[in-house]
């Protein structure tokens, strides 16, 4: 009877310690806090429009970042959120007229075949530039224009094929009020928007860089300033609160990263014939792996081994470096395909510049500000999330779409979550976070 009751007694103080020891799973109650989302808009460019994949196209858009925080919004009184969407039967186009990318196999010039990005068509569905889609379904609360920048947010006719080519953007124009005379800021403000997204500012670099520097200029820091100052004055003018980010270091994108500086593979015979060759050149090579060779007008004969810290781009022609000599035999690489250490320094001095110059412009005008930066870092160097690792390894990492520049949907989840945070934290809101697991990564055949 004894032992009976010390095991009853054991059974329950064991009960109430479990209970007393279980964790506290409570949710807030989702609330607005101090800030009003009964009319969102999002100003940005190529990530905020759904970017992805060198394309944009229907699931992509649905798969914005800006789109799963508006889903956040209306739970807490958000209205709807109005997308410049390219019709669910359409592939899509890219910049360029090309269609998106999706994993396939492809067999180079040496007859191997292997898995990489390949185009799902010959070209994309270039008719979307040539139909404006706001009389029917605008006006729109995504004014994420894929390419522009944030001095071209705010100059009027941006959408006006009159313009000629190069200079107006073709996915303006066919979400403009008025291709004419519509600029991003104006058509933003016509809204009347009560709260705001600001993610802008990334392709006053980047097209710099994925130039390689060899065309195209970065924003200069005056027009940056001015144009970021108009932005905001124009939509606070009648009270509307915000959130404004900053830009990641483009140059540790996987466009950037993912081709080795030293992918250049010698066995004992090649690595005489090519030392040579190029030992005149004040150039040696070894068996193994070696650095390419690029072309630098700075450097003894106009060439010279890429260093350890210098990036070869993702659209250089493999093929090219392959079966063609280029990086070794015959030239080197060309300036379009390399960013040097000087050109990585120039590029990140922007940033720096442009990302102090936005957290000047949140703080003074009391807006949240999301650290983009900082989550690009965290990204790099590897993250878990729900026990899924993600990094920025192209492809294998999980979060960047095949265009190695912008991020896939469980990347843009991730992204959300960074402006809910920052929205949080200086509203004094409860949103919920996106559940990043119920968007895909990378599609694999």
């Amino acid at each position: 009877m004894k032992n009976t009751i010390h095991k009853t007694l054991f059974f329950l103080l064991l009960a109430a310690l479990f209970v007393a020891c279980k964790p506290n799973l409570t949710v807030p109650t989702a609330s607005k806090g101090n800030m009003d989302p009964t009319r969102y808009v999002a100003i940005g460019s190529t990530m905020t429009a759904g970017y992805a994949d060198g394309a944009l196209y229907y699931q992509s858009q649905q798969n914005s970042f800006v789109n799963m925080l508006a889903g956040q919004f209306q739970l807490v009184g958000g209205g709807s959120f109005n997308q410049p969407l390219v019709p669910a039967t359409s592939i899509g186009v890219g910049a360029t007229g090309g269609s998106p990318l999706e994993l396939g196999y492809s067999t180079d010039c040496l007859k191997a075949t292997s898995l990489i990005p390949v185009p799902i068509a010959k070209t994309g569905d270039v008719t979307i530039f040539n139909t404006s889609v706001y009389a029917s379904e605008g006006p729109f609360n995504n004014m994420g224009v894929p390419g522009a920048r944030i001095i071209t947010a705010v100059v009027p006719g941006y959408g006006n094929p009159a313009n000629g080519v190069g200079n107006y953007n073709p996915f303006f124009y066919r979400m403009a009020a008025n291709p004419a005379t519509s600029s991003i800021l104006s058509d933003a403000v016509a809204v009347n928007p009560t709260f705001f997204t600001l993610n802008i500012g990334m392709d006053d670099v980047l097209a710099y860089a994925m130039a390689g520097a060899a065309s195209d200029s970065i924003t200069s820091n005056n027009n940056f300033a001015a144009a970021l100052n108009l932005i905001i004055a124009k939509l606070t003018a009648k009270g509307a609160k915000g959130v404004i980010a900053n830009i990641p270091d483009v140059t540790q994108l996987p466009f950037f990263t993912t081709i080795p500086y030293n992918g250049l593979a010698l066995d004992s015979s090649n690595n005489a014939l090519l030392n040579l060759l190029r030992n005149p050149d004040g150039i040696y090579f070894h068996v193994g792996s070696n650095p390419f060779i690029i072309k630098d007008p700075s450097a003894p004969f106009g060439i010279r081994l890429m260093k350890s810290n210098e990036h070869l781009l993702l659209d250089v022609p493999l093929d090219s470096i392959k079966c063609d000599g280029m990086g070794s035999y015959y030239e080197g690489i060309p300036n379009q395909y390399v960013l040097t250490t000087t050109k990585i320094a120039t590029i990140q001095s922007a940033i720096n510049t442009f990302n102090g110059i936005l957290l000047a412009a949140a703080n003074a005008n009391n807006l949240a500000f999301v650290d983009v930066n900082s989550f690009y870092k965290n990204l790099q160097a590897g993250i878990t999330y729900n026990g899924v690792a993600m990094n920025m390894a192209f492809v294998t990492g999980g979060a960047f779409s095949l265009d190695g520049i912008n991020l896939n949907p469980i990347g843009q989840a991730l992204l959300a979550n960074q402006f809910i945070s920052a929205i949080n934290l200086k509203y004094s809101s409860t949103l919920p976070y996106v559940d990043a697991t119920k968007y895909r990564g990378v599609v694999f055949p």
